[in-house]
């Protein structure tokens, strides 16, 4: 399960791109975007997310 990036509240700032250990998080059109293939479901993401855009999925 990977998580969610509610594109309505994303503000495309990148922090959890950053922390992310296995790089499943990308900008596409100024939006994080989750790579499900990718994400090991560590939930950095959601932590460093100043928006709270990103949630369990």
């Amino acid at each position: 399960m990977a998580v969610v990036v509610n594109h309505d509240v994303c503000e495309g700032i990148g922090e959890c791109i950053e922390v992310c250990p296995v790089e499943a998080l990308e900008l596409k059109e100024g939006k994080a975007v989750c790579i499900d293939d990718l994400c090991i479901d560590c939930l950095a993401c959601i932590a460093a997310c100043p928006v709270e855009a990103i949630s369990e999925g």
